[in-house]
């Protein structure tokens, strides 16, 4: 048996090790020749004193108050030396990949499905040539390769982390690089290649209400997380979506949200739209929508995905709130689907 092993770097690069049955974490990070922080083995120094985010492990002996404090193991620290996983984990690591002699890995595949879903928004997919090689945590991006051209585009992955093609939800801006390939020269088949997964806006293990947040085509992390929470059996917790966008074409991907409040008895959502002329029935921003319940007197995770003024005005919002939530993600993104700020 084995387990995937997710290492998180300060830099947002993601890798993926494979650790075997009674492995220790840095063992199975060096054999993947990715030399995480590590000094004395012992359990004694402290140096590859990391952040267990999900996951079940056991911890071998090390020195209290020196290498790391029975409070921090509490609170879910580990030492990668002297740390046994007994499930898949995602464990964050306190340096950048580059001091760990890795980098982001690079991937490619064929075009299957160019879907212009309205005049505003496209969704693609890609077959790779090896899918076992790409893993991901839900809600990250990765750099594409525009075929024909120099430049890269980040977007998020709108598919799950096991899905067998990768899909992602573009906006179909005039000028975008990406977005001008697929609207006059996609064909299925065409070459296509990206780097990644990257960033730091992932699902967390859902420990109370969530509270989703999508702006337009912000709506596709979000995607691949309800993914994967329909793939691990649903949430104990209440998990509700505000979608909101410009205009009445923006709204897409309707049928999947449908389908996921079928599978997922505690999921809800709820969609607006800005343009006070839209035949939709709500109408203004997503904080109109925001209701006492989906924050839950603070004790609520948020996550955020949208355009600049979007974030910025929801960070306002829950700025003037009595109580703030008790975790805050957020994503920006620009109109060419360049990443612009995580937090």
């Amino acid at each position: 048996m084995s387990f995937q092993i997710a290492l998180n770097f300060e830099d947002g690069v993601t890798r993926f090790i494979e650790c075997g049955d009674g492995e220790l974490v840095s063992d199975a990070s060096y054999r993947a020749r990715i030399n995480i922080p590590l000094d004395c083995r012992d359990g004694v120094c402290g140096t590859c004193k990391s952040f267990c985010e999900s996951g079940r492990y056991e911890l071998g002996d090390y020195v209290p108050d020196e290498a790391m404090s029975e409070d921090e193991e509490q609170a879910g620290y580990v030492l990668t030396c002297q740390m046994t996983p007994l499930s898949d984990c995602v464990i964050r690591i306190p340096a950048t990949s580059d001091v760990a002699k890795t980098g982001v890995s690079a991937h490619a595949g064929r075009v299957t499905l160019v879907d212009r879903m309205s005049d505003t928004t496209t969704g693609f997919s890609i077959a790779l040539d090896n899918r076992s090689a790409l893993g991901f945590l839900p809600g990250q991006y990765v750099n594409i390769l525009v075929p024909g051209t120099d430049q890269t585009r980040s977007y998020s992955f709108s598919s799950g982390p096991q899905a067998d093609e990768v899909s992602f939800l573009l906006r179909n801006t005039p000028t975008g690089a990406l977005p001008t390939y697929l609207r006059e020269r996609a064909a299925e088949g065409d070459r296509i290649e990206f780097n990644g997964p990257l960033g730091s806006f992932y699902l967390r293990p859902i420990q109370r209400p969530l509270l989703m947040l999508a702006g337009g085509t912000g709506l596709a992390p979000f995607l691949s997380m309800l993914e994967k929470i329909t793939q691990d059996g649903g949430s104990a917790h209440p998990v509700h979506l505000i979608f909101g966008v410009t205009n009445d074409a923006d709204l897409v991907k309707m049928d999947e949200l449908e389908a996921h409040t079928k599978a997922l008895p505690n999921f809800s959502f709820t969609c607006t739209v800005a343009d006070q002329n839209a035949s939709y029935p709500n109408k203004g921003y997503v904080t109109r929508y925001i209701e006492p319940k989906h924050l839950n007197g603070g004790e609520a995770d948020v996550y955020l995905c949208g355009p600049p003024p979007m974030v910025d005005a929801v960070r306002s919002f829950l700025t003037a709130q009595s109580t703030a939530p008790a975790n805050f993600y957020y994503e920006k993104f620009s109109g060419t689907g360049l990443v612009v700020e995580t937090g």
